[in-house]
C-alpha cells in the first residue's frame, strides 16, 4: 500500500536517493535538498514502507500563481499510478486550494501524462489587460559561475 503524504526537510535523503535516479539530478546533494524542502511550501512523496517511490514539489504565493517542480517516479515504479498519486495529492492540497491553478513546465513526451491528471497544453498567446493578445516568451537568467 502507498501511502502519499506532504515530505519533510528530515527527509532529504530519501529525496535526494529518488533525484540521483535521474541523470540531470544526478549532483544533488542531500544538505542541498534539505535546504530546498526548507524553502518549498509544498512538497509530497509517495512511499511504499520506507522506500520514497514518488515525489512532487510547488512553488508558491498562495493567491496568484503555484509552479510544480521536479516530478519524479522511481524508475522501477513507472506505470503503476505513482505519479498520478503525488499530482492528485498536490492539487487537492489543503494549502493550494486559494490558488486558481498550478502550472509548470515539462518536456514534451510528458505532456499525455499531465494531461491525463487534468493540465492543459497553453500556447505561447495570451490575451493582455489592455485588449488583444500577445505572444509570451520563456526566459531565463543564468548567473555567471565565474563570477
Amino acid at each position: 500500500m502507498t501511502d502519499v503524504r506532504d515530505l519533510t526537510p528530515e527527509e532529504a535523503p530519501e529525496l535526494t536517493a529518488l533525484y540521483a535516479e535521474y541523470e540531470w539530478w544526478e549532483d544533488r546533494e542531500v544538505e542541498e535538498v534539505r535546504g530546498v524542502l526548507v524553502e518549498t511550501e509544498v512538497a509530497v512523496g509517495a512511499w511504499d514502507g520506507e522506500r520514497l517511490v514518488a515525489a512532487a514539489r510547488v512553488l508558491t504565493d498562495y493567491r496568484y500563481y503555484a509552479n510544480v517542480f521536479d516530478v519524479v517516479v522511481a524508475a522501477d515504479r513507472r506505470g503503476e499510478g505513482l505519479g498520478e498519486a503525488v499530482m492528485d495529492a498536490l492539487t487537492d492540497h489543503p494549502d493550494l486550494q486559494s490558488v486558481p491553478g498550478l502550472s509548470l513546465l515539462c518536456r514534451e513526451g510528458l505532456v499525455p501524462f499531465y494531461e491525463s491528471v487534468g493540465f492543459e497544453s497553453f500556447g505561447p498567446e495570451f490575451e493582455v489587460p489592455e485588449g488583444g493578445t500577445e505572444e509570451l516568451v520563456r526566459m531565463t537568467y543564468a548567473h555567471d559561475d565565474e563570477s
